[in-house]
């Protein structure tokens, strides 16, 4: 059985989880944050989508 989930939905949950033990501040979420916002704005967004994607492939194939 096969699930697709958003990497952002995933990272997002695993941030509010991080938040909420006390394992990541808040200031440190927000930057956190504003830095994939803007990452995903400029050109590093294809090459960081093809660099998870690939590596996806990889850790799928190893079962």
């Amino acid at each position: 059985m096969v699930f697709n989930v958003s990497a952002a939905l995933l990272f997002g949950v695993a941030l509010v989880f991080m938040v909420r033990a006390r394992m990541a501040p808040v200031g440190g979420s927000i930057v956190a944050f504003l830095f994939g916002f803007y990452a995903a704005a400029s050109g590093l967004a294809p090459v960081v989508s093809d660099f998870v994607t690939s590596l996806a492939h990889a850790l799928a194939s190893l079962h």
